[in-house]
């Protein structure tokens, strides 16, 4: 297996030129006093180092061996534990966190392209920090003074971990049907009983705490309430003492991600402790969600990247067949880059990569701005997380299966074989798609609450903004400009009558929400790719622009075209389907 290089320069021109990292950062002063572009680039040179060094050499073996329950102890594959040791002492867990309370206050619009990195270099390990982070985001952001102190300087520095808690046997996506119980004791804590499923780093060897984030109902209450549940009870000096009744049942034996421990959960009246106020849970812990929902969306970016570069190294040192129109050498064989269907499955991949890279540092960037920002700017950043994260979430893991299944084509059959190393990235991202809400449920929440819940308001805000830019851009093809435009408006125009029927058609979002995401995601990707291409233009590196040029020809020419597609079957509307009597399943 090659080994992954960051595709650094890309990221840097994204990152300062593109999306203007350096003024953003300097109108926020909380970010101001932490960051500046050189900060970030040596971060972003660092984490490029470990990821290429530290992370992807453990990910081939880490799946190979996988993780394993032995009496009450999850134990990590073989290196996992040294590794993750360097990562925490370097401060990664804690790379966007409070930097009052032990964190490093970096900005999110640079931890997307640290957390991609990672996910490039191993899916499975990247997840363990990812998990810590975002449960500190939910409890620095709902947790009290006193949960605060306690625990995110730990969660902060690595040395302990933090868990998701909130599937049941019985209750999947509908966590109304939860039955784990919140007692409450005298002291002011809970008592916490129950069984949770599929909790990703549940427990494991790489810390000597794992603090669970629990949702649980309180007594004769239908409401879902969050709850601090530490494997590993704490002392009010921050001391750990005795076990808290957290045990796992067992691990789950997975299609991919075998390095990453998915546990079951039990909690036997563990002493937990209220996050937020009562029967608020869900409002608490989509903050994690949330955070989460975007870093399961680089997971598929992660994925895209490191499938392109295996590819198309692949490509271009496999010899199979000759060129159309005869080889430009002379020779019997050729490499298989010279092959239409192999540029064209290259081509797919990296377009929607770099535009994808794209969607994951805007979503970062608003976070800032909604995060840090005053006023309207502060309010408006707060509008395009909620109507970018579920689309960041289902198109960016969508297209990162894709992009591992077309590469694994690139390989024909040395891509079904283990030892190169490209199925496994197709098994390990396949996940992507389903935990941390379902595409499927991420599409119903982007048509049927952040874009027809207020009535379009977001989303035409949001479209009418990318719009104005695309008028002001002078280094485009006018054509591709007004094709792009042309498509944002056919988008609202769909969106409007979906609006318009929602209520006598109550099926029609449920059916059609998919396809409206999708149609969504390949217009804002070629946006993207006239927005890249417009600020490469005055780039130093000729080649660089060229390079940008070319993509973003076949974006708009190739892939673009699907986005009439999606919006066709969304104006089919529901009425084919829902007829169909159930005895035709």
């Amino acid at each position: 297996m090659n080994p992954y290089q960051a595709p650094l320069a890309e990221m840097k021109f994204m990152l300062d030129k593109v999306f203007d990292a350096p003024n953003t950062w300097a109108s926020l002063p909380a970010i101001a006093e932490n960051v500046d572009m050189d900060t970030a680039v040596a971060i972003m040179d660092e984490a490029d180092k470990i990821s290429r060094e530290l992370i992807h050499p453990i990910n081939r073996s880490g799946d190979e061996q996988g993780v394993r329950h032995e009496d009450d102890k999850v134990i990590t594959p073989d290196g996992f534990k040294a590794v993750y040791d360097q990562y925490a002492e370097g401060g990664w867990v804690g790379l966007c966190g409070d930097p009052e309370l032990g964190g490093m206050g970096m900005p999110k619009m640079l931890g997307v392209l640290v957390d991609e990195m990672s996910y490039s270099a191993c899916n499975s390990f990247t997840l363990y920090g990812s998990l810590t982070a975002g449960a500190a985001l939910c409890i620095n952001a709902h947790g009290s003074d006193e949960l605060k102190e306690k625990y995110l300087p730990m969660l902060y520095s690595g040395e302990w971990a933090g868990a998701m808690d909130m599937t049941e046997p019985q209750a999947g996506s509908d966590l109304r049907n939860i039955r784990t119980k919140a007692v409450p004791n005298d002291d002011g804590s809970y008592n916490i009983t129950g069984s949770k499923i599929f909790i990703t780093g549940g427990d494991h060897d790489l810390t000597e705490n794992v603090i669970h984030l629990v949702l649980a109902k309180l007594p004769d209450s239908n409401g879902i309430s969050l709850f601090l549940v530490p494997k590993i009870k704490v002392d009010d000096s921050g001391n750990l003492g005795e076990s808290n009744g957290v045990t796992v049942g067992s691990i789950e034996h997975k299609m991919g991600l075998k390095a990453s421990a998915t546990c079951v959960m039990n909690y036997d009246d563990a002493q937990g402790y209220l996050i937020g106020r009562p029967n608020r849970g869900l409002v608490c812990m989509f903050t994690m969600m949330n955070y989460e929902r975007l870093a399961i969306g680089i997971q598929g970016l992660g994925t895209s990247q490191a499938a392109y570069q295996m590819a198309s190294d692949y490509a271009k040192e496999r010899v199979q067949g000759v060129a159309a129109g005869g080889s430009p050498t002379g020779a019997t064989c050729d490499p298989i880059l010279v092959h239409g269907d192999v540029r064209r499955m290259l081509l797919n991949i990296r377009t929607l990569t770099e535009a994808g890279r794209a969607l994951s540092i805007l979503t970062g960037k608003q976070l800032d701005i909604a995060k840090y920002g005053e006023g309207e700017d502060k309010a408006k950043a707060a509008r395009y997380v909620g109507l970018l994260t579920p689309v960041a979430k289902a198109f960016l893991s969508d297209r990162g299966l894709d992009a591992a299944i077309m590469a694994q084509q690139v390989f024909g059959g040395h891509g079904y074989i283990r030892e190169t190393g490209i199925e496994q990235l197709v098994r390990d991202t396949r996940i992507a798609q389903i935990y941390e809400g379902t595409n499927g449920i991420q599409a119903i929440d982007f048509l049927g609450r952040k874009v027809t819940g207020d009535n379009l308001a977001a989303l035409t805000e949001f479209v009418t903004e990318c719009n104005e830019k695309l008028s002001q851009m002078t280094h485009v093809d006018d054509a591709h400009k007004e094709k792009v435009a042309s498509l944002f408006n056919q988008l609202l125009a769909v969106a409007d009558t979906v609006n318009d029927n929602k209520i006598s058609s109550p099926a029609l979002i449920n059916t059609c929400a998919v396809d409206f995401l999708d149609a969504f995601g390949h217009i804002l990707y070629g946006y993207f790719w006239l927005l890249m291409t417009d600020t490469a233009a005055v780039h130093e590196d000729e080649k660089f622009t060229a390079q940008k040029r070319h993509l973003s020809d076949f974006y708009i020419n190739k892939v673009l075209p699907k986005a009439e597609y999606h919006l066709a079957q969304v104006s089919a509307g529901d009425v084919c389907v829902m007829n169909i009597p159930e005895e035709t399943f």
